[in-house]
């Protein structure tokens, strides 16, 4: 089985393992990094050890083979179809002709507010602390366009957290801080991937200009905790 083929699985027991909560059946990221959860396998004592790792008062969120049937005493909230893709080169393009810079700690809480207003996925209290971001600001210094990393496994890196403000789209940002957070990870030797919503065909064409191409279609749940 490729490694991609259950990625927050290998997630966690790779790029996330120091902030991986669970056992050798089960694992979730620290909540306050991310939902994501996953078992090791197909079998009871895993799907039931999975189960005990969703939160109270959350939800927790599964892609791949754990997405496929939900675990007993659960509730699903919500599933879909994933478009996995992977861009083992970058289609070439002119640079930025924007200033952008590497975001810090400092900049958290800009991030957040972005993404909570975007909603380009999940992005929780310290999601921005999972990788390399970069992004723009305005000239009264407010962060309106991102792009950064989120699960790393050996080999592989995630493009994650892609949003621009609604005030400032159709300016070319995204692609072109992906383009940024690609080459990096590429010249540190992994292949770049990403997962966008199946359905959403015009984001995957975007996607693919900019040298990703589809590799597998990958099921997702979001469970929480049956009342």
């Amino acid at each position: 089985m490729h490694l991609l083929d259950r990625p927050v699985w290998n997630a966690l027991c790779s790029g996330w393992s120091d902030r991986a909560e669970g056992d050798e059946r089960a694992k979730r990221i620290d909540p306050l990094y991310g939902p994501f959860g996953a078992a090791a396998d197909d079998s009871e004592a895993a799907r039931h050890a999975l189960a005990v790792l969703v939160p109270d008062d959350g939800a927790l969120w599964l892609v791949g083979p754990d997405a496929e049937t939900p675990p007993a005493g659960v509730t699903v909230i919500r599933t879909a179809r994933l478009a996995q893709m992977i861009a083992p080169t970058i289609t070439p393009a002119p640079p930025a002709d924007f200033t952008w810079r590497v975001l810090e700690e400092a900049d958290g809480a800009a991030m957040r507010d972005l993404a909570l207003l975007t909603r380009p996925g999940p992005f929780h209290p310290l999601t921005h602390r999972l990788g390399r971001f970069v992004g723009v600001h305005d000239m009264d210094g407010r962060l309106i366009a991102m792009a950064g990393e989120r699960m790393r496994m050996p080999g592989f890196a995630e493009v994650s957290g892609v949003c621009t403000h609604p005030d400032a789209r159709g300016r070319g940002y995204a692609g072109a801080l992906m383009r940024i957070v690609m080459q990096a990870m590429l010249d540190r030797g992994e292949t770049p991937f990403l997962h966008a919503y199946a359905s959403h065909d015009r984001t995957i064409a975007l996607y693919e200009t900019l040298g990703f191409r589809v590799r597998a279609l990958l099921p997702m749940m979001v469970i929480s905790r049956s009342r």
